[in-house]
């Protein structure tokens, strides 16, 4: 049964003290920073999936979340990614491609060089960070087939590299995939891409999405909304963005679909009781 939210209490899930309200306080302080050298260096970015939901439906995070995501075009991606690179912060890292060899993903997660968090990703126990992170998600333009032959391929080829144990051979392995996907194949599928008619946006090549299709004229100018009391970048007809990705975004979903969506047994436990 679906929820209205006038009607439905949502303080038990994230309460003050909470082990899932310390996470978006520590998440919420993380995006901050990033928002900052985003700011300072000229980078558009703005709010996006669960994260941009729980701004427009609670002005802050979902009560049940416990991730931040954010997205940006693919070129402003690059560039912040060179200056995430070249900062030298002793609490917060890009893990990306580009910084440990076992992550597999083209887009870049901000994230704490200290703790852990649970995680259903196959490869999270070669990772060299695992701390809390924000989702850095980039798009480009091309088309809904294009993205979807990219998806097929990509998570065809890390299914196989994600399950090898020996680190030599799944290294190896991760790299021969990556150059048949990034050299190869996502060249091919970004020339089909570009007959776009309706200049549609999807994840880029190597995110593992493909479901959620954006507009430019749905995002730019970009305008601002409040999230854990911070003025943050939102698309502009934010109603239209998220109708796309979500239906009706406004209805809370069931408690059976809430426990699905937490991601961490602590949180559940927490919040259901164990067992639950």
């Amino acid at each position: 049964m679906e929820h209205s939210i006038g009607t439905t209490d949502l303080s038990m899930y994230n309460p003050e003290g909470s082990a899932l309200r310390r996470t978006q306080t520590e998440l919420s302080a993380m995006l901050q920073r990033l928002a900052e050298i985003c700011d300072s260096n000229g980078i558009r970015w703005w709010l996006s999936s669960g994260t941009l939901l729980g701004a427009a439906r609670h002005q802050g995070f979902i009560p049940w979340d416990d991730d931040v995501d954010i997205v940006m075009l693919k070129e402003d991606y690059l560039k912040l990614e060179k200056i995430l690179l070249e900062m030298d912060d002793e609490d917060y890292v890009l893990h990306s491609m580009a910084t440990d060899p076992d992550y597999i993903y083209v887009y870049g997660k901000f994230r704490s060089r200290k703790g852990e968090c649970e995680s259903k990703d196959a490869r999270y126990a070669h990772y060299k960070w695992k701390g809390p992170f924000v989702d850095i998600f980039t798009i480009e333009k091309t088309t809904y087939i294009a993205a979807q032959m990219a998806r097929f391929f990509f998570k065809t080829g890390h299914k196989m590299t994600s399950a090898v144990s020996n680190r030599k051979i799944r290294l190896a392995l991760t790299a021969t995939v990556n150059f048949i996907n990034f050299r190869m194949l996502f060249p091919v599928f970004r020339l089909i891409g570009r007959i776009n008619p309706d200049g549609q946006y999807h994840y880029s090549f190597g995110t593992g999405y493909a479901r959620s299709t954006f507009y430019e004229k749905d995002i730019f100018p970009l305008t601002k909304m409040s999230f854990e009391g911070k003025m943050m970048p939102v698309p502009k007809d934010t109603d239209a963005y998220l109708t796309r990705v979500y239906g009706d975004w406004k209805k809370l979903p069931s408690e059976e679909r809430i426990k699905k969506a937490i991601h961490s047994r602590i949180y559940r436990d927490e919040i259901f009781g164990k067992g639950n």
